[in-house]
This record gives C-alpha cells, structure tokens and sequence, in this order.
C-alpha cells in the first residue's frame, strides 16, 4: 500500500458526530477572521451546542475568565423518543453572540441589523437531502430564529454555516418536502406539527469535517447501531499515513463524548 493511499474506518455516535463537526467549524477561515474582529452568531440548536463550546473554548486560551455555555440548554426544538417535540421558553439559554473575540449581551435583533458580509451566522439543520439541500423544521407559527435571521443572512451575504450530520440525511428533495407540510396542514402529528424550512449556506457533515481536518478524501459507507450505537455513521477517511495518523489522534480525543441530556421538553 503506498503512504499517500492509507484509509481509515471511523465510526462516530451522533454526539461524536457533533464534537467532530464543531471542531471542523472552529477551523474555517471565515470563523477565524469573525472571531478575531467580526460578529458570529450562533443560533440554539443540539450541534450549535458544541460548536458554542469549541469557540468559547478557542477564546477561552487567550481569556480563562471566558463563560462557558450549558450545552443542556442550548436547544429550542428537539426530536425525541416522543416525536417533534420543544424545549419551554423558560429552560432555553438564548443564542450566542460573539464580537471581536467577546460574548456580547446585544440582542438577536440588534446583531442581525449590523450584521455584514464578512460576519457569520450559524444554524444547524433537520433534514439534508442528497442534493446537499438543509431543511429546518418549524414548531414556532412565525418560523423562530431562522425565520427572522434567514432574509437579513441572504441579503447581505452573511457567511452561513450549517452544521448538520448525515444521520440526517432523508431520501427526498427537502424543497419538494416542504412544499407539502406545515404546522396547519397536518390532520395529526406525533409531537407538534412542524413546517420546513429549506436553506442554503455552506454545510458541514461530519465528511466535509474530516477534509478539514486533515483527510484527503473521505466518504460514508453505513450508518445506524444498537447498544448505544444508534444513529452512528460508518465513514472511510482517506490520505496518506501521516495525515492519517493526525486525524486519529483527533477521532480518539472524540471517542466517548457523552450524549445530550436535556433539562425538559414538551
């Protein structure tokens, strides 16, 4: 086998998935530039969670004083074992906003209006069809934070980042999807009744995370599990011994991220 042809077999949990994902955000050229002297907004979400996490932490080297977020709380509509379910208002954190390398208490509002091209803005999905299309549903009747951000982000061309993983992935168009739902189209629902939003930024899968983070090439090749193993991705990583080596270190840094435990939801 030639160096440049090593391959490894990676299989990630989806709170694996997440780690490996936030840490692959953390990374981006435009995430630095905006943390050095721009504005990155993170809106609530389980894999917002840890990509919170991973830049309060990048931030934290140069600042130990830096607050840290509750990752439990970091999350506004939620899947669960009891269908499209919402954490309440009041158990929520609210969405994280750094400027110039500090958490800012502005609020949602007051950093979309000045946000600008060069800025980041970040949302996580539901959905990723394979045409690499994102879709977010939506529990709140006015569309919640992607709905009041999504035409201030598009307009001004906001560097939007989505972070999803390809246990999300569904075998349907997500714009044809939500075409066909809404909260007051359906007759009944498991949970709440949800819409679909379809959006369009630069998505990151735990496959584009790996090329970040030093992978050649890589690609899925299984997904699902039992015994704690459910929703895992099987995933082949490609490049040479040495690049292979560094990204395992990372994979077994990753191995064992305990999964999100939320305080309530309804």
């Amino acid at each position: 086998m030639a160096e440049e042809d090593a391959k490894v077999l990676i299989v990630l949990t989806p709170s694996e998935s997440k780690r490996l994902i936030a840490k692959a955000v953390r990374k981006l050229d435009e995430v630095e530039r905006a943390l050095e002297r721009g504005t990155i907004i993170i809106g609530l979400g389980t894999t917002n969670a840890y990509v919170a996490e991973e830049l309060l932490n990048a931030l934290r080297d140069k600042d130990e004083a830096m607050a840290k977020i509750e990752k439990e709380r970091f999350a506004a509509g939620v899947i669960t074992h009891r269908g499209t379910c919402i954490v309440p208002r009041e158990e929520r954190g609210k969405e994280l906003i750094i400027r110039a390398g500090r958490i800012s208490d502005v609020t949602l509002e007051e950093a979309l209006e000045e946000l600008r091209a060069d800025d980041v803005f970040i949302k996580g999905a539901n959905a990723l069809d394979v045409n690499g299309t994102a879709g977010i549903l939506m529990a709140n009747p006015a569309g919640g934070t992607i709905g009041s951000a999504i035409g201030t982000v598009m307009a001004r061309g906001v560097n939007f980042i989505i972070p999803v993983g390809i246990e999300k992935t569904i075998p349907y168009p997500v714009t044809e999807a939500a075409k066909r739902v809404g909260i007051g189209r359906f007759y009944k629902s498991v949970g709440k009744p949800v819409g679909l939003m379809p959006i369009h930024g630069k998505v990151i899968t735990e496959i584009e995370a790996l090329k970040i983070l030093g992978a050649s090439n890589a690609f899925p090749m299984g997904a699902g599990g039992v015994e704690g193993g459910e929703g895992s991705a099987v995933i082949c990583a490609e490049g040479s011994a040495e690049q292979m080596d560094r990204l395992m270190q990372i994979i077994t840094q990753i191995k064992g991220e305990p999964a999100l435990k939320l305080v309530k939801y309804e």
